[in-house]
């Protein structure tokens, strides 16, 4: 069967898959069921602090405003701009441990993909409509962790749908979305992209519009705008929920975080195969893209390029984007692209109904079967249970990537992966100490008192300390390596 042979659009029958009330929950549940099974989206040592923060806000009833958790930062201003995410990790994590986390997580990526399938399926069928879900998901896939960011790409999802539906009946945004983007920007500080996605589509709005309606249009979208700045406002942190994530992206140590990274060409990955995708479609069947949605395309694929991380905005926003102009390339007949498409059908109660049984059930039996957390490169658990108490108390010069099991651990870490409360001078002497830098290390050990290291065996700081008078080595393993001033260890461990 070829591409042209597929119902794409509206005129396909009621019996295809794109019109299935059916597609959009069984991706979902497809989804549910293998991230519930992924140990994957464990596999990030932020998870550790940010359930410490959503313990830390339950247990005080308020959003931290300074940091709560190092010695080397403790008191210092700190924005918690995704305490609302902490704090449903923390509640989850009491209810049903790890397995409560991984089905918390599961939960918001099965979401997302309810919203992302019944968004193309108004456009796309059969073949065509998994090959581009697939291939848009494959940008995802690579960062479902346990982290704030996936709890907001439900939000992201729905906001986009929200936009582009509005597109489709040429109006403005339903005020319905206000409420998401209230919800985003309480989740994470992605809703700042949101915010910005309005421009785009205001500006083909308004463009595209009759010149006798072009003033209601572009009052009706600067009215939705400003209502939905207001949105974002209601959170604890109120305009600074605002300028935080502009002043995130400017931090220069970012670049020396894995998904603050461009993207890497050395090895095949879903991001050369998505791209030589769209390039491959638009050579042997010419796209027809409207000019403001190309710029916007270009502008994603600019991010996903520079900024690893971003390549969840180009997965989940481009297949929405180009979903029709893709229903109009493969469709048969002039008269076949001229049809205006149509949502998939919704469910009946008792269909919804089974539904969501099979997801309490699936939820349920994770639930059921503990996950155990074993050591790992983020998580130095045996490390850890290892320190003396006479030690776990004192200052530690800690690896970036320890420091969130540290504060999982009731240890005061020097460092962790809040680039934002450290800044770039810090991080930046941190990066010589970890180096092996000697001068670094001594001022650091001397500047703040450290008693005891822990770095992973690869660490360069590790050969330094093994040189250096007055201290030992008092543990170590494959993942993590403690090392002790001498003088400060119990008796028990100077031999």
């Amino acid at each position: 069967m070829t591409f042209a042979a597929l119902p794409l659009t509206a005129a396909s029958p009621a019996g295809s898959i794109g019109r299935s009330a059916w597609t959009p929950a069984a991706a979902a549940l497809l989804i549910f069921s293998l991230t519930l099974l992924s140990p994957a989206i464990l596999n990030d040592g932020d998870t550790f602090w940010h359930i410490a923060a959503g313990d830390w806000i339950l247990a005080h009833r308020a959003v931290p405003t300074i940091d709560p958790f190092t010695f080397s930062f403790g008191g210092a201003p700190w924005t918690a701009h995704e305490w609302l995410s902490e704090v449903l990790l923390a509640l989850s994590f009491r209810l049903g441990g790890w397995s409560g986390v991984v089905v918390l997580t599961a939960a918001a990526v099965a979401a997302t993909i309810f919203i992302f399938i019944r968004r193309l399926a108004r456009d796309l069928d059969g073949a065509a409509l998994l090959c581009v879900a697939a291939l848009g998901f494959s940008l995802v896939a690579g960062s479902l962790l346990a982290r704030p960011h996936v709890f907001a790409l439900p939000a992201l999802a729905a906001w986009a749908a929200g936009l582009l539906s509005a597109r489709d009946r040429d109006e403005a945004p339903s005020l319905a979305l206000l409420p998401v983007m209230t919800l985003w920007s309480n989740l994470h500080g992605s809703f700042i992209f949101g915010l910005a996605l309005i421009g785009p589509f205001a500006l083909e709005a308004v463009l595209a519009a009759p010149s006798e309606k072009r003033i209601a249009s572009t009052r009706g979208w600067i009215l939705f705008s400003v209502l939905a700045v207001g949105a974002a406002l209601i959170n604890p942190l109120g305009i600074e929920a605002l300028l935080f994530p502009i002043r995130l992206m400017g931090q220069k140590s970012l670049a020396g975080v894995g998904e603050w990274r461009p993207e890497a060409f050395d090895h095949v990955g879903p991001m050369e195969i998505a791209l030589f995708a769209l390039l491959g479609f638009a050579l042997l069947r010419p796209l027809r893209v409207a000019p403001v949605r190309l710029l916007l395309l270009i502008g994603l694929i600019h991010l996903a390029l520079h900024h690893t991380r971003h390549g969840m905005l180009l997965g989940l926003l481009a297949p929405m984007i180009l979903a029709r102009p893709i229903a109009e390339a493969l469709a048969k007949t002039p008269e076949t692209q001229a049809q205006e498409p149509d949502a998939p059908r919704s469910l009946t109660h008792v269909q919804a109904a089974l539904a969501l049984a099979l997801f309490v059930a699936l939820a349920s039996l994770r639930l059921a079967i503990p996950v155990a957390r074993e050591d790992g490169p983020m998580a130095p658990i045996s490390a850890v249970a290892a320190v003396p108490s006479e030690l776990r108390a004192r200052p530690v010069l800690n690896h970036y990537d320890f420091g969130g099991y540290l504060i999982f651990s009731g240890v005061r870490p020097y460092v962790d992966g809040r680039a934002d409360l450290f800044g770039d001078a810090f991080l930046d002497n941190f990066d010589r100490i970890a180096a092996g830098n000697a001068k670094a290390l001594d001022a650091a050990i001397e500047k703040d008192a450290i008693v005891w290291t822990i770095f992973p065996p690869t660490s360069a700081v590790v050969r330094t300390l093994d040189a250096r008078p007055g201290w030992k080595r008092i543990y170590a393993d494959r993942d993590a390596i403690i090392h002790a001033r001498a003088d400060a260890l119990p008796f028990d461990l100077h031999k």
